[in-house]
């Protein structure tokens, strides 16, 4: 962990390029995604978004531009869908490699899954637990950083189990990471 963080800490003072802070309200942490209506409970899988993908990506139907975050070679951006249906996409996120830890440019749901007429809740906590298990398998221990807007800082405490580091930096560590991957993905 002190090597994260020395690492971290790097990262705080010398990125220079501004971030968009990530203000995305973890609704409920589920099983996989969960039908409001219903209460069914649907499997899902999560796959990179590629340039001559973004087609499937509405412009109108989301808040950031999705377009531009698939273009850019320091991160990549995946979908998450529900399992054989991989054309209707449930949220996104943008992620980038930082060789000791994953850093989580930004994240949304779609459209119809915010609000409080949305279609299935867990959207944001499914996505944050890919994150997690893509640091594991990277071998960063679970690790994942991200600016928060200040107003959810406690928010994330409370639902993704984040460290606050200092500002609007926050991390999830090893036994947080651990524990959102349990929540979300059959091992």
């Amino acid at each position: 962990m002190a090597i994260f963080l020395a690492r971290f800490s790097y990262f705080y003072e010398v990125k220079k390029t501004p971030e968009i802070l990530v203000n995305i309200e973890i609704d409920k942490l589920t099983n996989s995604i969960e039908n409001i209506v219903s209460g069914d409970i649907f499997d899902t899988e999560v796959f990179q978004l590629f340039a001559k993908d973004s087609k499937q990506i509405n412009k109108k139907d989301w808040q950031f531009k999705w377009d531009a975050q698939v273009k850019l070679t320091d991160r990549a951006t995946y979908k998450l869908v529900i399992k054989d249906n991989p054309q209707i996409v449930q949220g996104l996120i943008s992620l980038s490699d930082q060789h000791d830890h994953i850093y989580m440019h930004l994240i949304e749901s779609a459209k119809f899954n915010k609000g409080k007429q949305k279609v299935y809740a867990g959207v944001p906590g499914n996505l944050v637990a890919f994150a997690c298990q893509l640091s594991f398998e990277k071998g960063y221990e679970g690790y994942v950083a991200f600016d928060a807007k200040t107003v959810l800082i406690r928010h994330y405490q409370e639902t993704l189990f984040a460290t606050h580091f200092r500002g609007t930096k926050m991390m999830i560590e090893t036994a947080a990471a651990t524990r959102l991957i349990n929540q979300y993905f059959k091992r």
